[in-house]
């Protein structure tokens, strides 16, 4: 039985890739846990509190020889997968070495560790999509910064802009997400000491010198104290990968209104079989806008559950901190199918200039209301000019012609040039300048440097 959508066989490859899944298996999690106790092993050997063969024996354990589902069973005993685990393992080393085996540690340490050396592989799986969507996005900005485009507000059209501006947004939204994550990344990605009540009493005087030479074998960042009890950096983790998903929903909600029939401006690139219905051979169904909003609605609740683990009880908590396991592997498994929609939308998205440009004269002119308005407010005042293009803009709805032809034939107009008002070129212009500066933003928020940052990352041994 299958309690988890990105678990499943079925729905699994459609909600997650396979490489996201696959960091969060349980036969990652056990490794995991396996490299954690190694790199304090060997941690603990430079000080002299363990003999130097343990993290030896511990690299040198055979293959499969931890069952998760063994382990599994023990788990539903003792509460939580370490206690089954360091038993499994001790029963695998040598009489002289078990004793040794994971002196001075706590479970959340091990699981915990464990947790952020995934963390550190689901990140570089999350970050590498942001290039490739930002290059395609970036590029319909660019490509399209004079096409003529409908703006709407409150669902209506409101006035022309750009394609290449409404895109430009869509990459900037993800751009700041991006990046606010390298931060995050760094304080994410810190190894989890402290012992039973997070004070490491076990290791004496050589508390710190383990603590630090622990982080470096693992390659992550060491904390001066135990963080059993602070959990706001998984918090931050669940809201920015919240908050990705966020940005990517308001690319595929304009998508999806975009790509309406009524609309029909772009269209999700064509797969063949991809978005078709059951009952409706004609249909081409918005699939890959469709996930990124799933994943984004089923988001929030993850990201909840992890706000409530924040009150944790005195120095380690009964709960919450478990129903942490639940939230962020899921967390992370939606942003990688999200993300992978989002690319193909970004490198694939088709887009119709021509229906642009029709919708533009659908409402006849009242597109260009507001620079009607302001033309004639050095003629009539503002709130005169107003009040005429409104009466004007009801006549035009009522079915009498177009706004231009309507303002022409209304004495107030005579004598003024209402052309200028109705010309398309001063909008685009302005379109084009906003597109600009956010294509400068977005540079500057992700310049290339960033592609490759120099970061602690040293696998464990």
């Amino acid at each position: 039985m299958t309690f988890s959508a990105l678990d499943s066989a079925l729905l699994g490859p459609l909600f997650a890739t396979d490489a996201m899944r696959a960091v969060f298996s349980d036969e990652a999690r056990v490794a995991a846990m396996v490299r954690a106790e190694s790199a304090l092993a060997r941690a603990q050997a430079a000080a002299g509190l363990v003999p130097e063969g343990l993290a030896t024996a511990l690299d040198g354990l055979p293959h499969g020889a931890l069952d998760p589902a063994a382990l599994g069973r023990g788990t539903a005993l003792a509460g939580v997968p370490v206690i089954p685990f360091v038993k499994a393992v001790r029963r695998l080393l040598p009489p002289e070495l078990e004793g040794h085996f994971h002196k001075g540690a706590t479970t959340q340490d091990i699981a915990d560790t464990g947790l952020v050396l995934q963390l550190r592989a689901a990140f570089d799986l999350v970050e590498a999509e942001f290039a490739p969507i930002l290059a395609g996005l970036t590029r319909l900005a660019a490509t399209h910064r004079e096409t003529p485009c409908v703006g709407r507000t409150y669902g209506q059209q409101a006035a022309p802009i750009s394609f290449g501006y409404k895109a430009g947004i869509w990459a900037l939204g993800l751009a700041e997400v991006a990046q606010q994550g390298h931060g995050l990344r760094e304080r994410m990605l810190t190894v989890s000491l402290g012992g039973p009540v997070g004070t490491l009493a076990a290791l004496g005087d050589r508390d710190e010198a383990v603590a630090r030479a622990f982080a470096a074998e693992c390659g992550l960042n060491a904390d001066p104290v135990a963080w059993h009890a602070r959990r706001g950096r998984i918090v931050e983790t669940g809201a920015w990968l919240a908050r990705l998903m966020g940005a990517l929903a308001k690319f595929a909600t304009d998508v999806v209104s975009l790509a309406s029939t009524e609309v029909g401006e772009v269209a999700e690139p064509y797969v063949p079989g991809r978005g078709g219905s059951s009952a409706m051979p004609h249909k081409r169904n918005p699939v890959s806008a469709t996930v990124i909003l799933a994943a984004f609605a089923a988001a929030k609740g993850h990201a909840a559950i992890l706000l409530d683990a924040m009150p944790a009880a005195h120095e380690r908590p009964a709960g919450p901190w478990h129903a942490e396991w639940h939230a962020l592997p899921q967390l992370f498994g939606l942003a990688s199918g999200a993300l992978r929609e989002a690319r193909a939308l970004a490198e694939g998205l088709v887009v119709d200039p021509a229906r642009m440009r029709a919708n533009l004269d659908l409402t006849r002119g009242l597109l260009f209301a507001d620079s009607a308005a302001a033309h004639l407010t050095a003629t009539l005042g503002g709130a005169a000019s107003h009040a005429l293009v409104e009466t004007a803009a009801g006549a035009v709805r009522d079915g009498g012609g177009d706004l231009r032809s309507v303002l022409d034939a209304m004495p107030e107009t005579e004598g003024v040039d209402l052309g200028p008002a109705f010309d398309l070129a001063p909008s685009l212009k302005a379109a084009s300048r906003a597109t600009d500066r956010a294509l400068a933003e977005i540079a500057r928020l992700v310049p290339a440097s960033r592609d490759t940052p120099e970061r602690a990352t040293r696998p464990c041994p």
